[in-house]
This record gives C-alpha cells, sequence and structure tokens, in this order.
C-alpha cells in the first residue's frame, strides 16, 4: 500500500503526475525526448540503461517495468537478470557493458566518478553525445527511484509490466497520458485513478 490514504492500492507514479500536471507534463514531454528522441543510443539500449541502473539501486518497480520495455524494443529477453548476475557473462556487447559499468558506478557511487570513467566509455568507442544520453537516463532513474521510494509504490507484476510496455512502445512518454496528450495542464478529477506504470 502507498504512504498516502488518499492513493489507491494500485497507485503508482501517474498517480502523482496526475495530480500535479505542471511538472509532471513537462517531465513527460523530456522524458520522451530523452527516451525515444534522435541519440547514438537505440530505444531498447536507453531502456535498458534505465532498467539496469535502477536494478543496482535497488528500485524494482522501474527495474521490471523497464527491462519490459527494453525487451520490447528488442533486446533479448533476461539480459538485465544476466547483468545483475554476472555482468562479464552477460549476452551483451563488449562496448555496452563498458557503458553499463560507467551507468552501474554512477548509479551507485556517483561521487567516485572520475576521469578515468569517462575515458574508459569514449575508448571503448562512444561519443560524448552517447555519454551524456546515458547519465541522462541514469539521472532519469535516480529521481524515479526517489519518487516512488517516498510514496511507498510497489512494482507490478512481470505480466502486468510486459502488458504496459507494449503500450509505451506504442504511446510514447506523453500519449501514454491522455490528459498530458489532450493539452492543457490541469489536474486530472483524482490522482487515485492512476495505474502502475513508471
Amino acid at each position: 500500500m502507498p504512504f498516502l490514504a488518499s492513493l489507491s492500492a494500485d497507485a503508482g507514479p501517474p498517480s502523482i503526475y496526475t495530480q500535479y500536471p505542471e511538472i509532471y507534463k513537462p517531465w513527460s514531454t523530456m522524458s520522451e525526448a530523452l527516451m525515444n528522441g534522435p541519440s547514438p543510443l537505440s530505444q531498447g539500449e536507453r531502456e535498458l540503461i534505465l532498467a539496469y541502473a535502477c536494478a543496482v539501486a535497488g528500485c524494482e518497480l522501474v527495474h521490471i517495468a523497464h527491462s519490459e520495455v527494453a525487451y520490447a524494443w528488442g533486446i533479448p529477453q533476461g539480459v538485465v537478470e544476466q547483468l545483475l548476475e554476472d555482468p562479464e557473462k552477460a549476452a551483451v556487447d563488449a562496448r555496452l557493458k563498458v557503458l553499463l559499468a560507467y551507468v552501474r558506478k554512477l548509479m551507485t557511487d556517483p561521487n567516485a566518478m572520475g576521469q578515468a570513467d569517462v575515458e574508459a566509455v569514449l575508448e571503448a568507442g562512444w561519443t560524448e553525445h552517447a555519454l551524456h544520453d546515458a547519465v541522462a537516463v541514469t539521472a532519469r532513474g535516480a529521481f524515479m527511484h526517489r519518487l516512488i521510494a517516498a510514496y511507498g509504490f510497489k512494482a507490478m507484476s512481470r505480466e502486468a509490466a510486459a502488458k504496459k510496455a507494449q503500450k509505451r512502445k506504442a504511446l510514447g512518454y506523453v500519449n501514454l497520458y491522455p490528459g498530458f496528450a489532450a493539452g492543457p495542464t490541469e489536474p486530472q478529477a483524482s490522482p487515485t485513478s492512476a495505474k502502475q506504470s513508471k
């Protein structure tokens, strides 16, 4: 159960998004640009980064929700779980493993980041644009982790996450929320009616 009595038992982040549209409509627009806009990283890779970053930080909701989005975009099933078990043995390109190691450190020990971490990513063949996008996706995950932890939102089932992933893939990060797609940034009728879907 979420920590606030005003939120329904199955509430998730959209319950907060719709309560404060003046903040979260721009957030959704930013998320659409970050996750689906032009980038050296594919949409699947960006979703993989988000899922992995949150998984190593212990945010189960984002881990489950966005690993399924990554799989919907064509990342092989189970890769996030492989990375968590043994990053070296995971079925991921060596170049991407370097970027994911950077993401892991940034998410779990940001104050330890140094010049060598950036150089490792660039030497692996990634551009500064790719580095930025990986950093921004990781930062998005850190924000979501704290929002979710603060309100006590719980992860959905894998089955529900897989269905939601297909909807997110089709609609994106703005049109997934009808009130945001419609136009005006006005509060919706009830913040308790939105289901889980980060």
